[in-house]
C-alpha cells in the first residue's frame, strides 16, 4: 500500500537508515534496515 508521500532515505554514520517526509514537517524516523524503516515511516505518516 502506497502512502502518496515522497520519503527521503539516508544512511547515517552509525549505519542507521533515516527517513523523512519533506511534505510533512517533523515527520521522520530511523531503523536498522530498510524494511524496518519503511514500517516505521508508515506509522509516522499515519500519526
Amino acid at each position: 500500500m502506497g502512502t502518496g508521500y515522497t520519503i527521503v532515505i539516508e544512511k547515517d554514520e552509525d549505519g542507521y537508515y533515516v527517513g523523512s517526509v519533506p511534505a510533512l514537517p517533523g515527520c521522520h524516523t530511523q531503523g536498522t534496515s530498510i524494511d524496518q524503516l519503511l514500517e516505521r515511516m508508515q506509522e509516522a505518516i499515519s500519526l
